[in-house]
Protein backbone atom coordinates (compact mmCIF):
# COMPACT_ATOMS: atom_id res chain seq x y z
CA UNK A 1 0.00 0.00 0.00
CA UNK A 2 1.16 3.38 -0.99
CA UNK A 3 0.65 5.96 1.91
CA UNK A 4 0.71 9.64 0.92
CA UNK A 5 1.69 12.02 3.20
CA UNK A 6 -0.83 15.17 2.57
CA UNK A 7 -0.72 15.48 -1.26
CA UNK A 8 1.18 14.01 -3.68
CA UNK A 9 3.81 16.42 -5.24
CA UNK A 10 3.47 13.72 -8.30
CA UNK A 11 -0.51 13.65 -9.77
CA UNK A 12 -1.61 10.17 -9.84
CA UNK A 13 -1.72 8.51 -12.90
CA UNK A 14 -4.06 5.29 -12.65
CA UNK A 15 -7.70 5.43 -12.74
CA UNK A 16 -8.43 5.76 -8.84
CA UNK A 17 -11.70 5.21 -6.77
CA UNK A 18 -11.59 6.89 -3.77
CA UNK A 19 -13.33 6.11 -0.41
CA UNK A 20 -13.83 9.45 1.42
CA UNK A 21 -14.27 9.69 5.25
CA UNK A 22 -12.84 10.74 8.88
CA UNK A 23 -12.95 7.03 9.39
CA UNK A 24 -12.22 7.08 13.32
CA UNK A 25 -12.07 3.44 14.64
CA UNK A 26 -12.18 1.71 11.18
CA UNK A 27 -15.76 0.42 12.42
CA UNK A 28 -18.06 -2.24 10.13
CA UNK A 29 -19.81 0.52 8.47
CA UNK A 30 -16.75 2.24 7.21
CA UNK A 31 -14.82 -0.85 5.74
CA UNK A 32 -18.36 -1.46 4.10
CA UNK A 33 -17.60 1.59 2.28
CA UNK A 34 -13.62 0.58 1.79
CA UNK A 35 -14.20 -2.75 0.48
CA UNK A 36 -16.55 -1.49 -1.81
CA UNK A 37 -14.00 0.75 -3.14
CA UNK A 38 -11.53 -2.16 -3.47
CA UNK A 39 -13.77 -4.22 -5.35
CA UNK A 40 -15.08 -1.66 -7.88
CA UNK A 41 -11.16 -0.97 -8.18
CA UNK A 42 -10.44 -4.48 -9.54
CA UNK A 43 -13.75 -4.94 -11.65
CA UNK A 44 -12.52 -1.34 -13.29
CA UNK A 45 -8.31 -2.28 -13.42
CA UNK A 46 -7.92 0.77 -11.58
CA UNK A 47 -7.01 1.58 -7.91
CA UNK A 48 -8.74 1.87 -4.59
CA UNK A 49 -7.99 4.87 -2.40
CA UNK A 50 -8.91 5.97 1.18
CA UNK A 51 -8.12 9.71 1.40
CA UNK A 52 -8.69 10.80 5.23
CA UNK A 53 -7.26 13.14 7.39
CA UNK A 54 -4.29 12.72 10.04
CA UNK A 55 -6.28 15.00 12.56
CA UNK A 56 -9.82 14.32 13.44
CA UNK A 57 -11.50 17.56 11.73
CA UNK A 58 -13.39 17.96 15.14
CA UNK A 59 -10.24 17.91 16.86
CA UNK A 60 -8.70 20.76 14.53
CA UNK A 61 -12.61 22.81 15.92
CA UNK A 62 -12.70 21.38 19.00
CA UNK A 63 -9.46 20.81 21.31
CA UNK A 64 -11.36 19.06 23.96
CA UNK A 65 -12.34 16.34 21.38
CA UNK A 66 -8.92 15.27 20.80
CA UNK A 67 -9.19 13.06 23.93
CA UNK A 68 -12.12 10.74 22.57
CA UNK A 69 -10.10 9.33 19.58
CA UNK A 70 -10.34 5.42 18.71
CA UNK A 71 -7.20 4.84 16.77
CA UNK A 72 -4.43 6.20 15.77
CA UNK A 73 -2.96 6.57 12.93
CA UNK A 74 -0.58 3.91 12.81
CA UNK A 75 -3.17 1.27 13.36
CA UNK A 76 -4.76 2.76 10.71
CA UNK A 77 -2.28 1.84 7.81
CA UNK A 78 -2.46 -2.05 9.35
CA UNK A 79 -6.00 -2.38 9.30
CA UNK A 80 -5.92 -0.77 5.62
CA UNK A 81 -3.20 -3.10 4.22
CA UNK A 82 -4.70 -6.07 5.80
CA UNK A 83 -8.12 -4.67 3.99
CA UNK A 84 -5.80 -4.82 0.49
CA UNK A 85 -6.07 -0.88 -0.20
CA UNK A 86 -4.05 0.71 -3.04
CA UNK A 87 -3.50 4.18 -1.86
CA UNK A 88 -4.16 5.60 1.20
CA UNK A 89 -3.33 9.42 1.60
CA UNK A 90 -3.28 11.38 5.13
CA UNK A 91 -4.13 15.18 4.61
CA UNK A 92 -3.92 17.49 7.95
CA UNK A 93 -7.43 19.11 7.81
CA UNK A 94 -6.30 22.57 8.54
CA UNK A 95 -7.78 26.34 8.18
CA UNK A 96 -7.12 26.13 4.15
CA UNK A 97 -8.20 22.43 3.19
CA UNK A 98 -11.73 23.58 6.05
CA UNK A 99 -12.13 26.57 3.25
CA UNK A 100 -12.60 24.33 0.31
CA UNK A 101 -16.08 24.50 -1.49
CA UNK A 102 -17.77 21.18 -2.10
CA UNK A 103 -16.95 22.18 -5.50
CA UNK A 104 -12.95 22.80 -5.48
CA UNK A 105 -12.71 19.72 -3.02
CA UNK A 106 -14.24 17.14 -5.88
CA UNK A 107 -11.74 19.29 -8.27
CA UNK A 108 -9.08 18.38 -6.42
CA UNK A 109 -9.35 14.57 -5.86
CA UNK A 110 -10.08 14.78 -10.13
CA UNK A 111 -7.07 16.70 -10.95
CA UNK A 112 -4.78 15.29 -8.18
CA UNK A 113 -6.10 11.63 -7.68
CA UNK A 114 -7.93 11.04 -11.18
CA UNK A 115 -10.84 9.66 -9.35
CA UNK A 116 -12.79 7.66 -11.91
CA UNK A 117 -15.24 7.61 -8.72
CA UNK A 118 -15.83 8.00 -5.43
CA UNK A 119 -17.12 6.11 -2.66
CA UNK A 120 -19.07 7.54 0.68
CA UNK A 121 -21.82 6.85 3.23
CA UNK A 122 -24.85 7.62 3.17
CA UNK A 123 -24.46 10.70 5.63
CA UNK A 124 -21.54 11.90 4.39
CA UNK A 125 -21.46 15.90 4.41
CA UNK A 126 -17.72 17.39 2.93
CA UNK A 127 -16.28 20.99 2.03
CA UNK A 128 -16.83 24.49 3.45
CA UNK A 129 -19.23 24.44 6.43
CA UNK A 130 -20.37 20.83 5.55
CA UNK A 131 -22.00 22.35 2.79
CA UNK A 132 -21.65 18.82 0.35
CA UNK A 133 -23.61 16.12 0.92
CA UNK A 134 -24.79 13.00 -1.21
CA UNK A 135 -27.51 15.12 -3.38
CA UNK A 136 -24.55 17.56 -4.86
CA UNK A 137 -22.34 14.56 -5.14
CA UNK A 138 -24.72 13.33 -7.54
CA UNK A 139 -24.88 16.41 -9.59
CA UNK A 140 -21.22 17.09 -9.75
CA UNK A 141 -20.71 13.82 -11.12
CA UNK A 142 -22.66 15.12 -14.47
CA UNK A 143 -19.66 18.00 -14.26
CA UNK A 144 -16.48 15.70 -13.65
CA UNK A 145 -17.76 12.76 -15.11
CA UNK A 146 -17.07 10.29 -12.01
CA UNK A 147 -18.99 7.62 -11.09
CA UNK A 148 -20.49 7.47 -7.34
CA UNK A 149 -21.37 5.07 -4.82
CA UNK A 150 -23.08 5.08 -2.01
CA UNK A 151 -23.01 3.44 0.59
CA UNK A 152 -26.49 2.31 3.18
CA UNK A 153 -26.89 2.51 6.83
CA UNK A 154 -24.91 -0.33 8.82
CA UNK A 155 -27.00 -1.70 11.20
CA UNK A 156 -26.01 -3.25 14.94
CA UNK A 157 -29.26 -4.27 17.10
CA UNK A 158 -31.49 -2.26 14.88
CA UNK A 159 -29.26 0.94 15.53
CA UNK A 160 -26.82 2.99 13.03
CA UNK A 161 -22.81 2.06 13.41
CA UNK A 162 -20.79 5.11 14.34
CA UNK A 163 -17.73 6.06 16.06
CA UNK A 164 -20.14 7.89 18.85
CA UNK A 165 -22.19 5.18 19.74
CA UNK A 166 -18.82 3.12 20.19
CA UNK A 167 -17.26 5.54 21.84
CA UNK A 168 -20.19 5.98 24.33
CA UNK A 169 -19.74 2.10 24.63
CA UNK A 170 -15.96 2.12 25.59
CA UNK A 171 -16.44 5.02 28.21
CA UNK A 172 -18.87 3.20 29.72
CA UNK A 173 -16.16 -0.29 29.73
CA UNK A 174 -18.52 -2.51 27.55
CA UNK A 175 -15.82 -3.15 25.64
CA UNK A 176 -17.23 -6.48 24.14
CA UNK A 177 -20.22 -4.69 22.41
CA UNK A 178 -17.93 -2.34 20.96
CA UNK A 179 -15.83 -5.04 19.14
CA UNK A 180 -18.69 -6.10 17.98
CA UNK A 181 -19.21 -2.89 16.31
CA UNK A 182 -15.84 -2.68 15.44
CA UNK A 183 -15.01 -6.01 13.83
CA UNK A 184 -12.07 -6.56 16.54
CA UNK A 185 -10.93 -5.79 20.05
CA UNK A 186 -10.55 -2.23 21.14
CA UNK A 187 -7.22 -1.89 21.38
CA UNK A 188 -4.26 0.68 22.86
CA UNK A 189 -0.58 0.35 21.35
CA UNK A 190 2.26 2.13 23.58
CA UNK A 191 5.44 2.17 25.57
CA UNK A 192 5.95 0.05 28.57
CA UNK A 193 7.21 1.67 31.34
CA UNK A 194 8.32 1.88 34.84
CA UNK A 195 6.07 2.27 37.35
CA UNK A 196 5.31 1.92 41.19
CA UNK A 197 6.03 -1.99 40.82
CA UNK A 198 3.80 -2.02 43.83
CA UNK A 199 2.08 -5.50 41.74
CA UNK A 200 5.28 -7.28 41.60
CA UNK A 201 5.70 -7.56 45.59
CA UNK A 202 2.66 -9.47 45.41
CA UNK A 203 3.53 -11.80 42.55
CA UNK A 204 1.40 -9.77 39.81
CA UNK A 205 4.13 -7.63 38.04
CA UNK A 206 2.45 -5.13 35.61
CA UNK A 207 3.16 -3.59 32.23
CA UNK A 208 2.99 0.20 33.09
CA UNK A 209 1.54 1.52 29.09
CA UNK A 210 2.28 5.08 28.08
CA UNK A 211 0.10 5.90 25.45
CA UNK A 212 -1.14 8.64 23.39
CA UNK A 213 -3.19 11.24 25.30
CA UNK A 214 -5.84 11.33 22.57
CA UNK A 215 -6.75 8.26 22.50
CA UNK A 216 -10.33 7.07 24.75
CA UNK A 217 -9.90 5.15 27.92
CA UNK A 218 -12.04 2.22 28.66
CA UNK A 219 -14.08 3.31 32.16
CA UNK A 220 -11.93 2.48 35.56
CA UNK A 221 -12.07 -0.85 35.71
CA UNK A 222 -10.54 -4.46 35.62
CA UNK A 223 -10.32 -6.32 31.77
CA UNK A 224 -9.80 -9.08 30.22
CA UNK A 225 -7.14 -8.76 27.68
CA UNK A 226 -5.48 -10.10 24.64
CA UNK A 227 -1.74 -8.46 24.71
CA UNK A 228 0.77 -8.53 21.54
CA UNK A 229 4.68 -8.58 22.78
CA UNK A 230 6.77 -9.29 19.57
CA UNK A 231 4.13 -10.57 17.62
CA UNK A 232 3.38 -13.07 19.96
CA UNK A 233 -0.33 -13.18 21.91
CA UNK A 234 -0.76 -13.91 25.40
CA UNK A 235 -3.43 -13.51 27.97
CA UNK A 236 -3.54 -10.55 30.41
CA UNK A 237 -5.20 -8.97 33.40
CA UNK A 238 -5.64 -5.02 32.34
CA UNK A 239 -6.08 -2.45 35.22
CA UNK A 240 -7.42 1.14 34.33
CA UNK A 241 -7.42 3.07 37.92
CA UNK A 242 -5.84 5.53 39.98
CA UNK A 243 -4.95 2.02 42.40
CA UNK A 244 -7.17 3.54 45.43
CA UNK A 245 -6.18 0.40 47.64
CA UNK A 246 -2.25 1.71 47.93
CA UNK A 247 -3.15 5.84 47.59
CA UNK A 248 -2.56 6.41 43.70
CA UNK A 249 -2.76 9.96 42.15
CA UNK A 250 -3.43 9.05 38.44
CA UNK A 251 -4.74 7.02 35.83
CA UNK A 252 -3.11 4.13 34.33
CA UNK A 253 -2.72 1.01 32.63
CA UNK A 254 -1.42 -1.75 33.80
CA UNK A 255 -1.44 -5.06 32.68
CA UNK A 256 -0.20 -8.34 34.23
CA UNK A 257 0.29 -10.75 31.58
CA UNK A 258 -0.05 -14.57 32.21
CA UNK A 259 2.63 -17.09 31.62
CA UNK A 260 5.20 -14.29 31.18
CA UNK A 261 8.40 -13.46 32.68
CA UNK A 262 10.26 -10.85 30.16
CA UNK A 263 11.96 -7.81 30.48
CA UNK A 264 9.86 -5.52 28.02
CA UNK A 265 10.64 -2.01 29.52
CA UNK A 266 10.53 0.38 26.49
CA UNK A 267 9.08 -1.76 24.08
CA UNK A 268 5.54 -1.48 22.65
CA UNK A 269 3.01 -3.56 22.99
CA UNK A 270 -0.30 -3.57 22.19
CA UNK A 271 -3.39 -4.97 24.60
CA UNK A 272 -6.49 -5.35 23.51
CA UNK A 273 -9.95 -5.62 25.54
CA UNK A 274 -11.96 -8.19 25.40
CA UNK A 275 -14.70 -8.44 28.17
CA UNK A 276 -14.88 -6.77 31.50
CA UNK A 277 -14.26 -8.44 34.70
CA UNK A 278 -14.98 -5.77 37.32
CA UNK A 279 -15.41 -2.42 38.52
CA UNK A 280 -12.53 -0.70 40.29
CA UNK A 281 -12.46 -0.75 44.04
CA UNK A 282 -10.46 0.12 47.27
CA UNK A 283 -9.79 -3.26 49.00
CA UNK A 284 -8.56 -3.33 52.82
CA UNK A 285 -5.05 -4.02 51.99
CA UNK A 286 -2.60 -5.63 50.15
CA UNK A 287 -3.69 -9.33 50.57
CA UNK A 288 -7.25 -8.73 49.79
CA UNK A 289 -6.32 -7.09 46.68
CA UNK A 290 -4.00 -9.83 46.12
CA UNK A 291 -6.68 -12.55 46.51
CA UNK A 292 -9.31 -10.51 43.90
CA UNK A 293 -6.00 -10.57 41.73
CA UNK A 294 -6.01 -14.59 42.15
CA UNK A 295 -9.42 -14.85 41.22
CA UNK A 296 -8.86 -12.67 38.15
CA UNK A 297 -5.84 -14.52 37.01
CA UNK A 298 -8.31 -17.92 37.21
CA UNK A 299 -11.06 -15.71 35.33
CA UNK A 300 -8.80 -15.17 32.47
CA UNK A 301 -6.62 -18.57 32.36
CA UNK A 302 -10.44 -19.81 31.58
CA UNK A 303 -11.17 -17.52 28.42
CA UNK A 304 -9.76 -17.89 25.41
CA UNK A 305 -7.69 -16.34 22.87
CA UNK A 306 -9.50 -13.68 20.95
CA UNK A 307 -6.92 -12.29 18.65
Amino acid sequence: MIVIDNYSEKILESNNYVALGSFDGLHKGHLSLINKAVEVAEKKNGKSMVFTFKNHPRCFMDRGFCSKLIMENEKKIEILEDEKVDILCFKDFDTEFMKLTPKEFIQLLIDKYNAKGIIVGFNYKFGYKNLGNVKLLEELKEIFNYELYVIDKCLYDGDVISSTRIRNLILEGDVSEAAEMLSRPYSLTGEVVHGRKIGRTMGFPTANLDINKNLILPKVGVYYTNVKVNNNIYKGITNIGNNPTVNGKKITIETYILDFDEDIYGEHIEVSFIKKIRDGKKFNGLQELKEELERNKEFARNEKLYI
